[in-house]
């Protein structure tokens, strides 16, 4: 299989060469790592956002957008589709590297986890990536300095210099375009920790509305994520059969109906005091090949237009 890391190198220097058209900043640091801005101090926008779901994705998933309703208002929807969803969004795409250095916390995700190799999804998968050029994507309210070149280069045995650091916000448009193109992945995760073999997902989609822009980090995640267990849809072609396709949505948690506002302030907004399951994609149907094909769970149209603020 092809670098998952140098494949997303090849839409980094897109970005690079098309910053301006982007509104994306990149810069080097005095290490010669490499950071992008997508939505920290430069404003970004929907391409922007596309294009960071791709570099997320290693270019291994094609991202789209169209337009949709929200209980009766016009809003912006991210299609996402692959045919290698193991590798694409659970390798790659998942938000699986809690980055905290210094003073500096934040959300990694991206082929620079394929590097480090210790998640279980890789043991599962049997991956691991061997290129000499690294991609982390990093979700935080600021942008990350020479300290997180440095450890995520020791951390990917690279070099700094051979290191490149995507920011953006959570409250910024590539932000939460990129947060809405995640319904596919939290379903195959989902599915995987229910003890499916990843590999046997055959193809993976996914659709969820683009959340409007908050005015803090904090609501963001909220309205980001009800965005996703209200309104994000998935479609998987799987070869098994499978008893507990039923627990993949987001209806099959105790909390589901509560929007995430109320459930990270019981956690006391932090992201990793919150179940893993509670993060799922609204609706889901399963397709499995030469058997059955089922839907399981449902939107919740009320749900986003509270928290939507509509």
């Amino acid at each position: 299989m092809e670098s998952l890391n140098r494949m997303a190198i090849e839409l980094v220097d897109e970005a690079i060469d098309f910053a301006e058209v982007l509104d994306v900043g990149a810069y080097e640091l005095e290490n010669e790592a490499t950071v992008l801005d997508f939505g920290v101090d430069f404003d970004g926008g929907i391409e922007a956002g596309t294009l960071l779901t791709e570099i997320q994705t290693a270019g291994m998933a094609t991202v789209q957008t169209r337009m949709d309703e929200v209980a009766g208002a016009p809003l912006r929807y991210v299609d996402l589709a692959t045919d290698h969803p193991d590798l694409a969004l659970l390798c790659s795409q998942k938000a699986g590297w809690e980055v905290g250095v210094e003073d500096f916390e934040g959300l990694g995700s991206g082929p620079a986890r394929a590097l480090v190799g210790t998640e279980d999804v890789f043991r599962k998968i049997g991956y691991h990536d061997a290129f000499d050029l690294t991609v982390l994507t990093v979700e935080s309210d600021a942008l990350p300095g020479e300290a997180v070149a440095e450890h995520v280069a020791d951390m990917t045995e690279t070099n700094p210099s051979s290191v490149f650091l995507v920011g953006f916000r959570t409250a910024s448009l590539a932000g939460s375009v990129s947060i809405a193109a995640r319904a596919a992945e939290l379903a195959v995760f989902r599915l995987s920790e229910l003890g499916y073999d990843p590999r046997d997902v055959v193809s993976a989609s996914g659709t969820a509305p683009v959340a409007p822009i908050a005015g803090s980090e904090e609501a963001a995640m909220a309205r980001t994520n009800d965005a996703l267990a209200y309104g994000g849809q998935v479609h998987l072609t799987v070869r098994e059969e499978f008893d507990r396709f039923d627990e993949i949505p987001s209806s099959a948690r105790e909390e589901y109906g509560e929007p995430f506002e109320q459930v990270f302030d019981d956690a006391g907004w932090d992201f990793y005091e919150v179940d893993e399951s509670v993060f799922a994609p609204a609706q889901v149907t399963v397709d499995v090949v030469g058997g059955s094909t089922a839907v399981y769970g449902e939107t919740d149209e009320a749900v986003l237009a509270e928290s939507f603020g509509l």
